[in-house]
């Protein structure tokens, strides 16, 4: 008696941090849908391995923990040359992909300085015009983790005022203000609970947050979230404002309205004549420094350890006009399906 046949596997190699990570996940949607029963595995750096936990049909998820001399490499070699692929999809360009036993594989080769201008070649791997939208899976679990942490009340806007570097990170006191705004009785958001997120360790970075909102308003979420019940928990926010950072990407990922606060970085959210990185992000906008991130970073004295904030040119007015502006038109945009 002959056995089944075992099932395809996909293999998806995507990027170190979260922010990319979320991006590039459309591309693995797609891939799920055209091979509706391969089993896959993902590969992505250990910052990102929990948002791809409830992938479906998964077969397992392996952190690249970076290790001296690249010998990284060398252990996850080991343990993806048994396999014989169906797809393998590699966005990091990594020379062991080409090793791999596979029925068919796309290699990203970046053509493009910009992030912005890399998502379009990413879609271009799979013959695709764009990329399609980001997609987080999500367990009950995390809805209901999510819920709990932000109990019944008035709307919420959620603060996402830290970032992996710190000189792209807008002034903390600066959030307080804007959130203060944006919430007081004439804002766009009146009596709206304000929500602090960040990792544990950020405790100090949030603390002119913290002191500043009143305990009546204030949610202080704070390493109190893992990164699928942050996916949740801002699903479920009227606005999110935060740094060029992961969460932004899950505000894009999950549909809330979003405004990112971008300055030394080339980021992904497009050209500084446009903020969309693609239409599907059409409820995020973004504020910008003056300057741009190669004029930020062109001092002679620079150096990315030691530099200071490179945020402060962006005002608390600019940051309260674009969220208005992004509000407003959102709101004009889905009355006539209100009608």
């Amino acid at each position: 008696m002959s056995s089944a046949p075992r099932p395809d596997k996909l293999l998806f190699i995507t990027s170190t941090y979260p922010g990319d990570a979320i991006i590039s996940s459309g591309l693995l949607q797609h891939l799920l849908a055209k091979f509706p029963a391969a089993r896959p595995t993902i590969v992505c750096g250990q910052p990102s391995a929990a948002l791809f936990a409830e992938v479906p049909r998964l077969d397992r998820v392996i952190p690249i923990v970076k290790r001296k001399h690249h010998l990284h490499w060398p252990s996850l070699w080991r343990q993806l040359i048994a396999t014989r692929w169906r797809f393998v999809l590699d966005l990091r360009g990594s020379p062991l992909t080409y090793t791999l036993r596979a029925a068919e594989r796309r290699v990203f080769r970046p053509k493009a300085r910009q992030g912005h201008q890399r998502i379009t070649e990413w879609a271009h791997l799979l013959g695709l015009e764009e990329l399609p939208p980001p997609t987080l899976w999500l367990a009950p679990r995390h809805e209901t983790a999510a819920e709990q942490l932000l109990g019944t009340g008035p709307p919420v806007l959620a603060l996402g005022p830290t970032a992996n570097w710190h000189a792209k990170m807008w002034p903390a006191d600066r959030f307080a203000e804007l959130a203060l705004r944006l919430t007081r009785h004439d804002g766009i958001l009146p009596g709206a609970r304000i929500a602090v997120i960040g990792r544990p360790g950020d405790e100090a970075a949030v603390e002119p947050i913290l002191s500043a909102v009143p305990d009546h308003q204030l949610l202080n979420l704070v390493g109190k979230t893992d990164l699928l019940t942050l996916c949740a928990v801002l699903k479920r926010c009227a606005m999110y404002v935060g740094n060029d950072s992961g969460p932004l990407h899950i505000s894009v990922a999950m549909g809330a309205p979003g405004l990112g606060l971008l300055g030394p970085g080339p980021g992904m959210f497009g050209p500084p004549q446009g903020p969309y990185i693609a239409p599907w992000a059409k409820r995020t906008d973004i504020v910008r420094t003056p300057k741009t991130f190669e004029e930020l970073i062109a001092a002679p004295d620079y150096d990315p350890k030691t530099v200071g904030n490179l945020m402060e040119s962006i005002s608390v007015d600019a940051a309260e006009v674009a969220a208005r502006r992004l509000w407003h038109r959102l709101h004009r945009e889905a009355a006539p399906a209100a009608e």
